[in-house]
């Protein structure tokens, strides 16, 4: 599951990007904009963050 788990994070991050603008456009309450908005940087920072490098490779 080396390589999939990242890629699948970023994936989700798009979509939640694009659930988060898509709240926005329709008036969702700011809360669940930035809610969605907030787990999308998550899930971009999980993603990019198993790619690095690191000790256990």
């Amino acid at each position: 599951m080396g390589a999939a788990l990242p890629t699948l994070l970023l994936i989700l991050a798009g979509v939640l990007v694009g659930g988060a603008w898509s709240l926005h456009r329709q008036g969702a309450p700011k809360g669940a904009v930035v809610l969605t908005a907030l787990l999308a940087v998550l899930a971009t920072v999980g993603g990019v963050l198993w790619l690095l490098p690191g000790e256990g490779t």
